[in-house]
């Protein structure tokens, strides 16, 4: 029951929020009378606040559990998509956009692994890749129907109609469905509290770079795989088929997680995930057009588990025990290299065409490296 009402809530807010502009952001630009690259900077520092916030919401889903921080990210969601709804130019735009990234930080992936852990302890590896397995459909779910509200009755009316889901079906399973937190065990009198901080620092070093190197290819593809695509030589037919299959690659790779890889350690699938993308693009470079397809799946395989690695490695590694503050602190670096990705990715495309995949592919080898050299066991 907790899997399956957190992972709609998720499926929800992410629809709601991280896969918005990839539909409304034309509509948006013309009905706020700026250029469409303005409704993306917004975003951008929508992901920036998302990243600063990210520590401070960890700590407290930590020390209280998840379950009211991430009813509060329905309301404050809500409140950005409403203000949305109202902007009439950059001003309202930033701000609406700047709600939605505070929103974000209590509300996506990072706040609900924290809460899953708060609830389940070292066994909330399953719960984790069961929300990741579920939330993976958002944008199956969320772009269809945010293209069908727009075409229906404008981008502000479809913005206000995900307010509306959120603080009327996401909100209550939230509060409503999800259990309260277990206490946590009082610290004995002369034993004050001590951040957890970046502590261990070569395994929290380490991470930090693994997920900031993975989350830069991630915002790099998500931006420009089609485009990618046709420079590698496919037709934009062909370029647009073999993106697509990106998704189900994802649901695929979580699905394989959870029935097969869920008996290994946790750095065994991420190793495996940071090795994908590097294997696509061999294949790509060996098979020019025709390996497009492949491309596109062992990346989608590859992001697919690295996103259930974000939650359970960390959890593998350091334990339950201050979870939320370590996972905040490793996702602000992840979230703002994602931020900045779709603009570096697309200056790197300019300057050097597909060459430009040697970069992405260098990333995730140095990632693989990375997690080489941390222990498959929990830090001591």
């Amino acid at each position: 029951m907790v899997v399956t009402a957190l992972g709609t809530s998720q499926t929800l807010a992410w629809a709601s929020s991280y896969y918005l502009p990839a539909i409304l952001a034309e509509p948006m630009a013309a009905g706020t009378g700026v250029p469409r690259a303005w409704v993306f900077g917004a975003f951008t520092v929508s992901l920036l606040i998302s990243a600063l916030a990210g520590p401070f919401v960890g700590r407290v889903i930590d020390r209280y559990g998840g379950r009211g921080v991430l009813a509060l990210s329905n309301v404050v969601l809500a409140a950005g998509l409403t203000a949305l709804s109202v902007a009439t130019g950059p001003p309202g735009l930033f701000v609406a956009w700047a709600l939605l990234g505070a929103g974000m930080s209590l509300g996506l992936y990072d706040a609900a692994f924290a809460t899953l852990t708060r609830l389940y302890g070292q066994e909330a590896r399953g719960a984790i890749t069961g929300i990741t397995l579920i939330a993976g459909f958002a944008s199956t779910v969320g772009w269809p129907l945010s293209a069908f509200l727009e075409h229906a009755l404008g981008w502000r009316e479809a913005c206000l109609i995900w307010a509306a889901i959120n603080l009327l079906i996401a909100l209550p399973i939230n509060r409503f469905l999800l259990p309260p937190a277990p206490a946590v065990p009082a610290a004995a009198p002369d034993a004050p509290e001590a951040p957890v901080g970046w502590k261990p620092h070569r395994e929290m070093f380490l991470l930090a770079f693994v997920f900031g190197a993975g989350w830069f290819v991630t915002g790099s593809m998500a931006a420009h795989l089609p485009g990618l695509l046709e420079r590698a030589g496919a037709t934009p037919l062909e370029a647009i088929a073999a993106a697509a299959l990106m998704g189900p690659a994802q649901v695929a790779a979580r699905i394989a997680e959870f029935v097969v890889l869920r008996r290994v350690h946790p750095l065994v699938s991420a190793r495996i995930a940071a090795s994908l993308h590097p294997i696509g693009v061999a294949v790509l470079l060996i098979a020019g057009p025709p390996g497009a397809i492949l491309f596109a799946v062992l990346y989608g395989a590859g992001n697919g588990l690295l996103t259930i690695a974000r939650g359970t490695v960390p959890l593998a590694i350091f334990g339950p025990v201050g979870y939320g503050a370590r996972t905040g602190l490793l996702g602000a670096p992840a979230r703002a290299a994602q931020a900045f990705a779709p603009i570096l990715f697309g200056l790197l495309l300019d300057a050097m065409g597909v060459s430009a995949i040697f970069i992405s592919a260098g990333l995730c080898l140095a990632a693989l490296g990375a997690l080489l050299c941390l222990r498959a066991r929990p830090a001591s």
